[in-house]
This record gives C-alpha cells, sequence and structure tokens, in this order.
C-alpha cells in the first residue's frame, strides 16, 4: 500500500510544465538515501512542486536551493518554509540557471530533483557542458529514458553516450505511476548520476566526440563506416584502416559500439 503525502499547496499542476507532483512518502526516502546526504551538504532541487521532498532534504542537508519556474508556487513554498533556515525558494527556469551565482562550487554541490520529464535531455546537457560540476545527481526520470541512459551495446544510444561519457549511472529503484499526483502515464525511475573524475575528461575533445557521435548514428539503417566517411568526407578505406586500428569490425553499426570505442574512435579521426 502507498503511503501518500497530502498535498497541502492549493495549486492545480500544471500540465504545460509536466508537474506530477511526487506523494509516495517511501520513494520520497529513497531518493533522500541514494543521494548520500551528509550534514555539510549543498542541495538544488530542480522543481519542489508541494516542497513533499524539499522538506525531507533539508532535515538531513546543510542547505537546499530550490530553483521553482511555476510562480504559482513561489508564495505558498515561502510561506511553508519560512521558518526553515536552510532552505532557499528561487523562481527561475532551471535551464537558465547559472549556479555561480549562487555560490556553488565545482565538485560542492548534489543536485536532487524530481523533474519534469520532458526537460530531462536538455537538463543533463545543461549541467554536464555549461555548470561547475556537481558532486552527485539523483533525479526521478521516465522510466523508459533510465533505461535509455543505462544502455550497453549492442544496443547504445545517443543519450546513454551523452551521459555515460561525463558520469556514471545507476537505476536506484523502479516508481509506479501512482506515486504521483496526477498521475502519469508512464512509470518512473530514480537514477543516480556520479560524474567522473573532471581530469579525464580535460584531456578528451567534448567537441569533437559528440560530432563522431552524431555522425556515427546520423542514418540508423546505414553501417558506421558508411555514416562517418560521408559525414567526414574522408574514403572508406580511411575508415576501414581507423576500425582495424580501434579493433572495430567493418561491419558495425553504430549501437554496437561500447563508450571505450566510441572515444578510441574518436581519437583516432582526429589523425
Amino acid at each position: 500500500m502507498l503511503k501518500i503525502v497530502k498535498c497541502k499547496l492549493s495549486v492545480a499542476p500544471k500540465k504545460s510544465l509536466g508537474q506530477n507532483f511526487l506523494v509516495n512518502r517511501g520513494v520520497l526516502d529513497k531518493i533522500v538515501a541514494a543521494a548520500e546526504i551528509q550534514k555539510d551538504d549543498i542541495i538544488l532541487e530542480v522543481g519542489p512542486g508541494t516542497g513533499n521532498l524539499t522538506e525531507k532534504l533539508a532535515s538531513v542537508a546543510k542547505k537546499v536551493i530550490a530553483v521553482e519556474k511555476d510562480r504559482r508556487l513561489i508564495g505558498q513554498l515561502k510561506i511553508k518554509f519560512e521558518k526553515n533556515g536552510n532552505i532557499e525558494i528561487i523562481e527561475k527556469d532551471i535551464l537558465k540557471f547559472n549556479p555561480e551565482q549562487y555560490s556553488l562550487k565545482n565538485g560542492g554541490y548534489k543536485i536532487v530533483a524530481n523533474i519534469p520529464y520532458y526537460i530531462t535531455s536538455h537538463f543533463l546537457k545543461t549541467v554536464f557542458t555549461k555548470w561547475l560540476q556537481p558532486k552527485l545527481i539523483v533525479l526521478m526520470i521516465q522510466k523508459e529514458v533510465a533505461q535509455r541512459i543505462m544502455a550497453k551495446p549492442p544496443d547504445m544510444n545517443l543519450l546513454a553516450l551523452s551521459v555515460q561519457f561525463f558520469a556514471n549511472p545507476q537505476i536506484i529503484s523502479s516508481v509506479s505511476r501512482g506515486s504521483f499526483q496526477p498521475m502519469p502515464k508512464v512509470d518512473s525511475a530514480i537514477i543516480k548520476l556520479t560524474p567522473k573524475n573532471n581530469n579525464r575528461l580535460l584531456t578528451i575533445d567534448n567537441g569533437h566526440f559528440f560530432k563522431v557521435i552524431r555522425a556515427g548514428f546520423s542514418e540508423k539503417r546505414k553501417q558506421l563506416l558508411n555514416n562517418l566517411a560521408k559525414n567526414f568526407d574522408t574514403t572508406k578505406e580511411k575508415i576501414k584502416n581507423i576500425f582495424s586500428s580501434a579493433g572495430i569490425k567493418e561491419k558495425a553499426r553504430a549501437e554496437n559500439l561500447s563508450l571505450q570505442e566510441w572515444e578510441k574512435l574518436a581519437e583516432l579521426l582526429t589523425n
């Protein structure tokens, strides 16, 4: 039986903002546990909604910075948490948020959020390519998207490569659609992303790497060799030689390669 947290805010969820308020107390506890929060942690929460997760985060963290786009919720959230000195409510679109403006440091904060599902890919790209890097990311996202992020060969995809390039993903738990109000049409999952060592990323040309993987997946029905030769305006013989050096089969398709093989391929394609 679900342990439901009552939504005390008199605001109807807004479909255009992808709002589905999490009301299952057990799931809230799982999210907090996955974030491994210490008493000196600073938490960036995206889309606090009714504040159910915010309240739990604030009970164990040093500070919670809760960023909410929906103006209707801001006043009520501030009233709800007016006695909580470690909660800061900010009205802002998270995709336009700048961590530096709020004294968040590289590796010095964690992201914990039940984000609107339609911004998942854009949000992760923003975090990994534009922000000072968080120490840990714990998100509630659509289950199907979580599974795509976890993909391995022969089912690799652009999203999986893009996330796994920057972080090690782990699905913590599946979450039924009945854990939300209103109930969404899909099931969800809690996923934990542990960012990789920044020093490693400095040795790789991120822009070139993503150019290579986008080229590789540009035409799904074609073999990888053909896609790369076409997009890099080079001969198939040169690509075959690169494949040979990287230990990649000549007839491989984009979804067959591991992250490590893609990194090696990108390295060789620069020569």
